[in-house]
């Protein structure tokens, strides 16, 4: 079962399925360029102890993501997949 959430809510191990990035602009283009894209995949490594910032596995590099830009995008994941790290 697929579902739709925020990269935020993915939690440590899980894979999603990026749908959608709806940052601003510039934001946006940055996020692309280091190799977030629609249909790419994404682990979330690690989740910082106060929640402002995550550690994410994109395109085989480790990628920290604000709450905040992490919140503007969209990823389907299976809850009952986790990826072995």
């Amino acid at each position: 079962m697929h579902n739709e959430v925020t990269l935020n809510s993915l939690g440590e191990g899980e894979k999603g399925i990026v749908g959608s990035i709806a940052a601003e602009r510039d934001m946006r283009d940055r996020l692309r360029s280091l190799g977030l894209i629609e249909g790419g995949s994404v682990v979330c490594l690690h989740k910082g102890p106060y929640g402002g910032i995550a550690a994410y596995l994109i395109c085989g590099a480790v990628i920290a993501i604000r709450r905040e830009d992490a919140e503007s995008i969209t990823v389907y994941n299976n809850q009952n997949e986790r990826k072995k790290i």
